[in-house]
């Protein structure tokens, strides 16, 4: 049998992929995408959206028990945890609906089933009827990542946990131990502490959420500890004994190990990327570390073969993986597009309180050598957060001495994911102080604490 034609293959549908695909076809590029489980990949089926629905019900069960202070009253406060589970996959469900759409909508062949390059632009795929050939000029892998198993700490769906069994958990954990604190650890642990379990992250570094901003993560722990969340830093879990509905967990902490007692255990400590399979090897392609290798416009070195967001390497964000796959649509087609600069892609948590930053830390940017301006400003200074009821929080932005660049901004708080693009678009479009300064903001709205940080950092905020 002929292998059918293209112009482009995209093997994954995930944020990447199926951006990359609609991205192709807008230029009129013949595409064809190859999926093995759902469209939409992990991000919108058992990631990005499933969690956000799901710590949307705990954060409206958060404001319930805090209806008196509105002068609401709610009594007999309670939840249901397999109907807030099942509003989660209906979420789920719906997006991944509307993928398919958009393929047929954008008239992109969609084959179901694994994928192997099994020569420069051939591509095999087993699918329920047998495999089916596909060739064509350009190839973009857009096959994700999965969690990262320890030794000894192992998912058995039961006992131990991954974000998969955590988003269906078959109960409701009494006391639980999350191991990784970064955005997916802390959010599960946000979630379940929230809805009552007795909750202990631990972390191998010195400080939860360590890619933020030290006095982000300082501030978000604090809040974290008052919640009733105990937070383990330096620590390492070393093995898990597993029982009758019990696990005991060796945890190593200032040289020494102690033994907790967990009835759930929920592993979040990294993921690997999906290289397996795909015939990488043969065709010469470099892989590193479980990520495949690539230059600034997502080239592997083999040509015609581009690999696009957590196959091809950090940071792990969907919205990553879907600039690269239009950056990498447009190269295919003929055009000039820009790289995808890492410090430019801002990066949200949906903890309570969230958190969100863009750009370089304070200690990165005096790191690489910048004599910098630190700007901050506190939720309890801002009048739209007091009447929200919502005054936790600290904007904070960094500013190089010397021209005024904006470098990053990081922010803890009420809706900070929503706020933080503000200052991405600022930064894309170069921004100084003085233009941000001259920016007249919304009042009452959150965003002004967004001018007044910038104001501190020259010594010029008003409200506090």
């Amino acid at each position: 049998m002929a292998a059918k034609s293209f112009d482009m293959i995209v093997i994954g549908a995930g944020p990447g992929g199926y951006v990359a695909a609609i991205r192709g076809a807008q230029l009129g590029l013949s595409v064809a995408i190859v999926e093995r489980e759902h469209m939409g990949g992990i991000c919108l089926n058992w990631g990005c959206i499933p969690t956000k629905a799901m710590l949307r019900s705990s954060e409206v069960f958060h404001l319930m028990h805090r209806a008196k202070e509105f002068g609401l009253a709610a009594d007999n406060i309670s939840y249901d945890l397999e109907a807030v589970v099942k509003r989660s996959r209906g979420v789920a469900a719906q997006l991944s609906g509307g993928i398919s759409h958009l393929m047929k909508k954008n008239k992109i062949t969609t084959v179901m089933g694994e994928a192997t390059v099994t020569a420069k632009g051939k591509v095999s795929v087993k699918t329920e009827k047998g495999a089916e050939e596909l060739s064509a000029k350009h190839i973009v892998l857009a096959t994700g990542a999965r969690a990262r198993e320890l030794p000894g700490l192992e998912a058995d769906g039961d006992l131990v946990w991954t974000y998969k069994h955590a988003l269906t958990p078959p109960r409701m954990p009494k006391k639980l131990l999350v191991i990784g604190s970064g955005a997916i650890g802390i959010e599960f642990a946000s979630f379940y502490n929230t809805l009552g379990a007795d909750t202990t992250v631990v972390e191998v570094m010195d400080r939860v959420l360590p890619v933020e901003d030290a006095e982000i993560s300082a501030f978000a722990k604090k809040q974290f500890v008052k919640q009733g969340m105990k937070i383990m830093e330096k620590a390492m879990v070393k093995q898990l004994d597993r029982a009758k509905g019990k696990v005991t967990a060796h945890i190593e902490t200032g040289g020494k190990i102690e033994t907790q007692e967990f009835d759930t255990v929920i592993s979040a400590v990294g993921i690997v990327g999906n290289v397996e399979g795909l015939g990488l090897e043969a065709l010469g392609v470099t892989i590193d570390r479980s990520h495949v290798v690539v230059d600034d416009y997502c080239r592997t070195g083999v040509e015609g073969l581009y690999a696009i967001g957590d196959i091809a390497g950090a940071p792990w964000l969907a919205h990553k993986a879907s600039h690269e796959g239009v950056m990498v649509a447009e190269l295919i087609a003929g055009q000039k597009p820009h790289a995808v600069r890492p410090e430019s892609i801002a990066g949200c948590t949906y903890c309570h309180p969230q958190v969100a930053s863009v750009g370089y830390s304070e200690a990165k940017a005096k790191e690489l050598g910048y004599e910098v301006k630190v700007g901050r400003f506190p939720f309890v200074g801002n009048g739209k957060a007091i009447a929200l009821g919502e005054p936790e929080g600290m904007v904070k932005t960094v500013f190089d001495a010397k021209t005024g660049e904006l470098l990053g901004a990081h922010m803890v708080g009420a809706e900070v994911t929503e706020l933080i693009q503000g200052y991405v678009v600022g930064r894309q479009l170069e921004t100084t102080e003085e233009d941000l300064m001259q920016t007249v903001f919304p009042h009452p709205t959150l965003s002004e604490m967004m001018h007044e940080s910038v104001l501190d950092a020259y010594g010029r905020a008003i409200h506090f």
